[in-house]
């Protein structure tokens, strides 16, 4: 299962309700203001570290660009571009947006 989550995990507590749900082989793909999850520093950053050691974890990178967080990934996060979205989508079966 594809899990994609757009809201900021410091406005809302959807990242950690999809990362309680989320099981080990699916795939999270953070989008719009989820990217800031995805970066070192923040309050975030130990649930997505905890997140890597199960799930594949994906940042699309033109929403860090948008956003000026694309040189401080975490580590364990893999950067897509809008053709690796589609890829995921069509790679997994099913998906779930988290909104």
């Amino acid at each position: 299962m594809l899990h994609i989550v757009n809201k900021s995990p410091f406005q809302t507590s959807t990242l950690q309700s999809c990362l309680r749900i989320a099981q080990p082989g699916h795939a999270l793909l953070l989008i719009e203001d989820a990217v800031y999850a995805a970066t070192a520093g923040t309050q975030a950053e130990p649930y997505v570290r905890q997140a890597c050691a199960n799930l594949k974890v994906y940042a699309l990178q033109p929403d860090m660009d948008a956003r000026g967080v694309t040189d401080r990934l975490i580590e364990g996060v893999t950067r897509i571009d809008y053709g690796g979205f589609v890829d995921l989508t069509v790679e997994h079966h099913t998906s779930h947006s988290w909104l």
